[in-house]
């Protein structure tokens, strides 16, 4: 703090938070550093937004990991055309479709789908290491390539799901982004995944990124959420997440904490 600032009483909370609590005042308007600060996650929230997602990179370190990986696209042509019309990214494109009934295999027990969303940036960063983090755990699944999709919205992984006969589609999608979180990903679990599913009918692990839901604790959820999705055969309002009960790694038992 400067002499020109007033502090704030609440300063010492900052240490403990990303919120935007005690940034002082100058007069009556915010500190110049404050103010900067905010245009700056400002600027980056907007860029999340609009930042193209570089699918042939994200194909190629898929594969390296050792991943099979299909292309898809939306029926949203074009960023901004996704941007005024939620509904056609939830909608395969017509080639997109052909693609996939062509593509489709031996029906899988697990199919990934992985969109940009509203943050291609957090596809970019975490979708990689939150499918190798749950992979280890799915011994005994057939899984089904990942399906890289562009201008995608939740419900797209529904219309990819039915085509490629999958029970269980689970989206990774760049959610909307925050003035803290231009980079938090999204999950998104449906069993039985149809044209005209709601969300009521999906499970959702939200904020995965290290300053949120680190990648071994979304791995344990999404782990869990699976596995009681294939024994009752539902998703959504009925299914629980009761993870934190039987511990994650790097989490102690609810009988454990002090």
């Amino acid at each position: 703090m400067t002499r020109f600032v007033a502090p704030d009483p609440w300063h010492s909370l900052r240490g403990f938070t990303r919120a935007r609590i005690a940034l002082g005042r100058t007069g009556h308007g915010l500190p110049t550093e404050a103010l900067l600060a905010f245009e700056l996650s400002h600027a980056k929230a907007r860029d999340a937004v609009h930042h193209p997602l570089d699918v042939d990179a994200l194909h190629a370190a898929l594969r390296a990991e050792g991943f099979a990986t299909l292309d898809a696209h939306s029926a949203a042509t074009d960023r901004a055309q996704y941007l005024r019309r939620p509904d056609l990214g939830r909608r395969l494109s017509r080639e997109s479709r052909a693609a996939l009934e062509q593509a489709r295999a031996d029906p899988a027990d697990l199919t990934f789908v992985v969109a940009d969303g509203l943050s291609a940036f957090a596809v970019a960063h975490h979708a990689l290491p939150v499918l190798a983090a749950v992979r280890g755990k799915l011994a005994g699944w057939r899984i089904g390539p990942v399906v890289l999709a562009r201008q995608g919205r939740v419900a797209l992984g529904d219309e990819v799901g039915e085509v490629l006969g999958a029970q269980i589609v689970a989206v990774l999608i760049g959610e909307r982004p925050g003035l803290s979180s231009p980079d938090s990903l999204g999950i998104y679990l449906t069993y039985g995944p149809r044209v005209g599913r709601t969300d009521a009918e999906r499970n959702c692990i939200s904020n995965v990124r290290p300053e949120g839901l680190g990648y071994a604790q979304a791995a344990h959820k999404l782990h869990y959420l699976l596995t009681q999705a294939r024994r009752l055969a539902l998703t959504g309002v009925a299914l629980k997440d009761e993870s934190d009960a039987i511990g994650a790694p790097g989490v102690a038992l609810a009988s454990e904490r002090p």
